[in-house]
């Protein structure tokens, strides 16, 4: 399993043979504009919900390489406004069993609205069954008790979770987080992008160790084997 980080809350994960992409917020990012949307290629596109930092890339990528979109009903709708029409719509608590194993959405306590400024269904996470290993990417979330739940459904290689405060949890709560999910290597993401979610790398690092657990802050286009 290999996971390619392309800034902000934007990952992307190859297992099984399958590329899934995760919340596509790369050409509006002044940090990622080395990163070339054209040469990204993708089987399933997965967005956690409606803001532009998460999926304004979406419709670009999606219709280039035909990637099914995996994302909350009225997303789906919107999407198909925009022309997609390869989509797997859902709604928290269903799963979508697919070729690289099954997708959950999951409870996420956050906002969403679309671009056009229209409702953007409420924000979810995701937990991916694989048999290469059980991921959850929690997406845009403050800390919520319903993560204890995370464990029932998986047992989790490693973790995505945001870390950059003011929109979405902090530092302190992503450790207790960890804690809920059961998982000690977490990849934090939302962080840095805009100057209220700039972090201090090392200080962040410093209290997971101090936790038992292991932070990995990822540069832009690195690559991580798993």
């Amino acid at each position: 399993m290999i996971l390619t980080y392309f800034g902000h809350s934007c990952f992307l994960v190859e297992t099984n043979g399958k590329k899934i992409l995760f919340d596509p917020f790369i050409t509006p990012n002044e940090l990622a504009k080395e990163i070339d949307i054209n040469t990204i290629e993708c089987d399933y596109i997965a967005i956690s919900h409606g803001h532009f930092d998460h999926i304004s890339d979406a419709v670009a990528i999606a219709k280039r390489t035909n990637a099914a979109v995996i994302c909350a009903y009225e997303i789906y709708e919107w999407l198909q406004k925009q022309g997609i029409t390869n989509l797997r719509p859902g709604n928290t608590g269903g799963k979508w069993n697919l070729d690289f194993g099954t997708i959950k959405f999951v409870a996420a306590v956050h906002s969403s609205c679309l671009p056009d400024g229209t409702y953007g269904a409420n924000p979810m996470g995701f937990v991916l069954n694989t048999t290469e290993g059980d991921f959850y990417y929690s997406g845009d979330t403050a800390l919520t008790m319903d993560m204890q739940l995370i464990p029932r459904w998986a047992n989790l290689k490693f973790a995505v979770l945001p870390i950059g405060d003011i929109f979405t949890m902090d530092i302190n709560d992503a450790i207790i987080a960890a804690d809920f999910i059961q998982c000690s290597k977490i990849i934090g993401v939302h962080y840095d992008t805009f100057d209220p979610i700039k972090i201090n790398h090392e200080e962040a690092k410093a209290k997971f160790l101090v936790a038992g657990k292991e932070l990995i802050l990822l540069k832009i286009g690195e690559k991580l084997e798993l």
